[in-house]
């Protein structure tokens, strides 16, 4: 059974009357997960009696807006499941509520550091870390047979998914794989392969050095030759994902919770592939994409607000919640622990959630938190695309994006 809201009287002292409502908003979970979280609901109402708990699920892309119409209205929901990159933006622009002076430093020691980290700006946590998911690489058989690479002998480093991805491609006319360097996400292949973003003080960008230079270039050099599509540097993971449940890409990286949607997308695909972990490189970490709840500014009991984060992301049910996909991991310290995750079957879906918690250890949210977020990574974003769709070297775009960022860090 899991535990009730903290405790009725601790909500009591809250303030909260039988008449109220509290309101916590999710992200593209509904409908997959209604078995999951109506009786979630229930749960709640039935510890505290009198008490509505409402539950609203929005598509990732109208989130935000749907906090900041709530706060100009004056009614924002209590508590919002948002990615790294939204919280960080929205408690840059103000939206948000620290947490830190809201709750009591023994709650955040329940969560795993690393993924508090993830949440925090300028000394304030802003979000309460929920699940997480870290890459796995998936492996089409059928093109992998085509192009006479052995499927029980993955390659275990980028650069040699990179050489099979040139093989295939080479032999077949496939695509090998799609690399996931689109908007910003070329900061985390920076990481992945042990290089800085800033100087030791965090306070001067230092991404334009010769190694950061060599890395970029070898994927200009891969675009070149039309080693991977074009469209991926546009659309990002959703062109890579269409072209592989196509049957139309050799190698894709991807989280393990997209195993069970490819198995109904295309079940032949989905049947054809293997999977492996990631591969650890230089930086020794990994991207693990990590959600968490986050109080927005303006809601009637800030305190009160904070004890649902607190509830909704408690050992119990972070560890129910991934029970039930079979692909998240918990971001709290006891419920990552549970046996569970170093269980399971045979079939695809299983192998799957197996490879991402091997390595789970190395996984990070390489998000880059930084100040005035909507310029300095649009300047990121164009200059990359300049330089990988041959407009400018690597090197004078990665020069430019320096410069830009630290006179406006």
């Amino acid at each position: 059974m899991l535990k009730p809201f903290l405790t009725i009287g601790v909500l009591l002292t809250l303030g909260l009357s039988s008449a109220q409502q509290l309101e916590f908003v999710t992200t593209s979970l509904a409908p997959t997960f209604n078995d999951f979280f109506e009786p979630l609901v229930a749960r709640f109402e039935r510890a505290n009696a009198g008490v509505k708990l409402k539950w609203t699920d929005l598509p990732q892309n109208a989130i935000q807006q749907k906090i900041l119409a709530g706060i100009a209205a004056g009614n924002p929901p209590d508590a919002v499941q948002l990615n790294s990159s939204q919280i960080l933006e929205l408690a840059q622009q103000g939206a948000l509520l620290p947490l830190n002076d809201l709750l009591e430093a023994a709650t955040f020691k329940l969560y795993q550091k690393t993924a508090l980290d993830a949440f925090s700006y300028e000394g304030k946590i802003y979000g309460l870390p929920d699940y997480a998911s870290t890459r796995i690489v998936a492996f089409n058989t059928d093109i992998l047979k085509k192009a006479g690479l052995d499927p029980n002998n993955p390659p275990k480093t980028i650069p040699g998914i990179i050489e099979w991805a040139k093989t295939i491609k080479d032999k077949t006319g496939i695509y090998g794989f799609a690399p996931l360097i689109a908007n910003v996400d070329f900061l985390k292949a920076f990481q992945e392969a042990g290089l800085p973003i800033f100087d030791a003080a965090r306070k001067k960008a230092v991404f334009n050095s010769p190694a950061h230079v060599a890395l970029l270039q070898q994927y200009v050099e891969l675009r070149k030759k039309d080693y991977f599509p074009e469209d991926v540097m546009r659309r990002g993971f959703t062109a890579a994902y269409e072209l592989y449940t196509a049957g139309k890409l050799g190698i894709i990286i991807i989280g393990p919770q997209f195993m069970p949607r490819l198995e109904k997308d295309n079940n032949a695909v989905w049947k054809a592939t293997v999977v492996a972990p990631h591969p650890i490189g230089p930086g020794q970490v990994v991207q693990a994409s990590t959600f968490a709840y986050a109080v927005p500014k303006g809601v009637r009991d800030p305190k009160r607000a904070a004890a649902l984060a607190a509830w909704l992301t408690s050992d119990d049910n972070q560890l129910a919640f991934s029970k039930r996909t079979g692909t998240t991991f918990p971001t709290t310290v006891k419920a990552a622990n549970d046996p569970f995750f170093r269980s399971g079957g045979s079939s695809v879906n299983d192998l799957a959630r197996l490879a991402a918690a091997k390595t789970m250890r190395y996984g990070r949210d390489l998000t880059v938190p930084v100040p005035n977020a909507s310029a300095l990574n649009k300047a990121f974003k164009d200059n990359i695309e300049a330089a990988i769709f041959g407009q400018k070297s690597a090197k004078a775009a990665l020069d430019e994006i320096v410069k830009f960022w630290n006179a406006n860090l």
